[in-house]
């Protein structure tokens, strides 16, 4: 079974870390995904803000659930580079990350993924990535 029925048939708990972290799929499809999760307290960091990785890594996810649903047959995904501009940080609440694939070549896929607070859509980070298709 793809990774994608999983999804649709599992939902979080088709991936490990979507489990471990809290996070709902909301939906994908047509090179787009939607991601959620909660902000919890063992998120922060030493200042009290959450942790900036889990920003990226979210949008990272976001980013390839996105890819995934362009894939052709057999192909697989590897990140070549991954960028995340911090605009805004969260102590509370939920965020919600969304992922767009920007071009899909032969070989190299770029995307890009964004990270907003849900409660009024804040701009809190913005992730590009480039992946090679295996």
């Amino acid at each position: 079974m793809s990774y994608l029925e999983e999804i649709k048939r599992q939902g979080r708990d088709a991936n490990p870390f979507f489990v471990m972290m809290g996070i709902d799929v909301v939906s994908f499809g047509q090179g787009q995904a939607e991601l959620t999760m909660e902000v919890r307290p063992e998120m922060m960091n030493g200042a009290g803000w959450m942790q900036g990785g889990l920003f990226t890594a979210l949008c990272d996810e976001a980013m390839a659930l996105a890819l995934f649903t362009v894939l052709e047959e057999g192909e697989g995904i590897a990140t070549v580079s991954e960028s995340t501009s911090f605009v805004q940080g969260v102590r509370k609440g939920y965020i919600s990350a969304t992922g767009r694939v920007i071009r899909k070549g032969r070989r190299i896929v770029f995307t890009e993924g964004e990270a907003v607070r849900k409660s009024d859509g804040a701009l809190l980070s913005r992730t590009t990535a480039s992946f090679v298709i295996v």
